[in-house]
């Protein structure tokens, strides 16, 4: 079992997380599926990255604060990045679902601000979350290595504007055969993004 610690992430929302393999020196911050949806840091997808990296890379895994239509979820995220960047050497960006959105918002936020993480990789990632939060139309403002894994059975997000300009912009794109949920398959899965994780992070 895997070392962790509760964290409170600080920014003014009530944000809190599991920090797993705290004494690593680089970090993950994985972002959860919609939490309207029972989005929440004990997903199995983001469960199976953090197994995969640990011990040599920490995962920082956040509950998002009050429901923001997004808004407020990308702030989380942010100021989940900020904390990690204080305490490790690198840090990195994943995400799921909702989360995959968040993770490449949030990856463009901080690249437009000069502050790229050292990846971001994003699991069957939502297109859009509204007005403002597009992730496929920020993708080009991510100077980071990218990576995207989706299902190709996957009904639920809309994953295919996401898909087709991350392909444009070379970044490493890989299909399964899969729906959404990726039910028996998170292991299999989650090891991928880890692996393309960890070695962008050095590991």
């Amino acid at each position: 079992m895997t070392d962790s610690e509760t964290v409170l992430v600080p920014g003014g929302r009530d944000v809190r997380a599991t920090l797993d393999a705290p004494d690593a020196d680089a970090c993950v911050v994985a972002c959860p599926p919609h939490p309207r949806m029972g989005g929440k840091r004990t997903d199995t997808r983001l469960a199976a990255v953090a197994d995969a990296l640990a011990p040599d890379v920490a995962t920082l895994r956040f509950d998002y604060g009050a429901w923001d239509e997004g808004r407020g979820e990308l702030a989380d995220a942010r100021n989940a990045l900020g904390w990690a960047r204080a305490r490790f050497d690198a840090v990195a960006l994943f995400g799921y679902s909702f989360g995959g959105c968040i993770a490449l918002l949030a990856a463009a936020r901080e690249c437009e601000d000069g502050t790229p993480p050292a990846a971001v990789a994003a699991l069957a990632p939502a297109s859009r979350l509204g007005e403002g939060l597009d992730a496929a139309a920020a993708l080009g403002s991510v100077t980071c290595p990218g990576y995207v894994l989706y299902g190709a059975r996957d009904t639920t997000a809309e994953w295919e504007p996401v898909v087709e300009r991350a392909r444009e912009l070379g970044w490493t794109v890989e299909e399964a055969s899969a729906d959404h949920h990726f039910v028996g398959q998170a292991g299999t899965v989650g090891g991928s993004a880890a692996a393309f994780l960890a070695a962008e992070l050095g590991y």
